[in-house]
This record gives C-alpha cells, structure tokens and sequence, in this order.
C-alpha cells in the first residue's frame, strides 16, 4: 500500500512532556522532602501513560480516570488526584497540572520539525490523532507547524478515544484518503488504527535527547522524508 497521508500521535510521538529543574520546586512531599530522580519519573511517567491505569483508584475516580480525555473537567480531577496519592500536596499538583495542560510546557521531538516540513512539502496531508483533553494546537502554532497540519483528531473534541476506530475514521475523512500510516508510541492505542486499514509505525516514548531521528526512522520504510 502506498502511503497517502500520516496521522501522528502527539504525547510522546511528536512532543514530550519533560521535567526541567523548574520542576523541582514543585516535586517535593508533603512533608517537605525533594523527590530524588526516581519519584520524579515516576510522576512524569503517570502523567504521560498512553493507556490503563496509574494507580489503584477508588470508583469515583477510576469514572473520571477512564473517562479524562474525553472530558477537560474529569481529566483536571483525575490527574490531581493521582498527582496527590503520589505525595505532592495540593497547590503543589495543581501547578504541576497546569504545567501539564500547557502546550508550550510540551518539548518537541529533535525530527518533528522536519517530518513535518518534509511531509507537507511533498503535499502529504497530516492529521494529528490525540487522546487528550486540552488544545495542543499552540504547540504547533509556535513553531509555524500548524501550517502543515490538515486535521487535528483530539479526543475531547471528537468524543472518541483511541482504540475507538470513530477517532481514526474522523482523521482519514479529513485527510482524504485511507491509505494511510498511523506513527504513535502505544500499540495497544496508536496501533488500533490497523482495524481501520491504516499501515502502523512504532516510536519509542524516550526522553527527546535519546531519540533524535525516531520519526524519520518509522517513515523512511514507506519512501517518507
């Protein structure tokens, strides 16, 4: 199959959230205590895991956790109580919250840029395929890239999440075609698009200093810049 046009996933696929040492002030227990390198991670990884849950949550909360990306309220309610069951007391979750929720808090990948540029300047449509609550939109903007962006598939807009093959059936109407290639970092998620006759490429979620060419490399397969 000739590949038509890419959907890309945006949470470690094209952009990462990274902790900095801005976060520092932030990670740091209730009683006081810096989190070392590992608890920080940790916290990291449970507020970027594509699919199932972080923690053992009580039913009001696994409600909302299941339900996050398809609505901005519950995600805001799920992730702070995550954020506070993972000992950061409550002004301090919230400001790692609104930082989370921020998409120019979000790092891009070292080839997003590129791909991008690359794939529209072979009149190559995108869509971007989402499971998320807040417009990652300005992300894009910033950087000029929004221009080279044809449909963005986000979960809260949409009322679907992947595996949901409605999300991915929206992006490809948009695109205009079915011959497409699905890039994401979750197989159980991203991978879905399969169902939907969409080709599949996995990258690896690593922090952007460790994986410098992992988009050009998932679509140098399929003759792609």
């Amino acid at each position: 199959m000739t590949v038509e046009a890419v959907l890309f996933d945006y949470s470690g696929t094209l952009f990462r959230l990274e902790d900095d040492e801005s976060w520092a002030a932030d990670l740091i227990t209730e009683d006081g205590r810096p989190m070392d390198a590992d608890e920080s991670a940790e916290i990291l990884r449970r507020m970027t895991q594509p699919v199932g849950p972080v923690l053992e949550l009580d039913e009001r909360t696994r409600f909302a956790w299941e339900r996050r990306d398809l609505d901005p309220a519950l995600h805001r309610a799920a992730y702070l109580t995550v954020l506070r069951r993972s000992g950061l007391p409550g002004d301090r979750a919230e400001r790692l919250y609104d930082r989370m929720v921020d998409p120019h808090a979000w790092t891009p990948y070292p080839d997003t840029g590129k791909v991008l540029e690359g794939l529209a300047a072979q009149g190559v449509p995108i869509a971007i395929v989402s499971n998320i609550a807040f417009d990652v939109r300005p992300a894009f903007a910033a950087r000029g890239w929004d221009a080279h962006i044809t449909a963005f598939a986000l979960s809260y807009e949409i009322g679907a999440v992947k595996p949901d093959p409605a999300i991915f059936d929206w992006a490809l109407e948009r695109v205009g075609t079915r011959h497409a290639l699905m890039v994401g970092d979750s197989v159980e998620a991203d991978g879905a698009a399969t169902a939907v006759g969409c080709r599949f490429a996995h990258v690896e979620p690593l922090p952007t200093l460790d994986r410098r060419t992992g988009l050009l490399d998932a679509l140098a397969p399929y003759g792609l810049p």
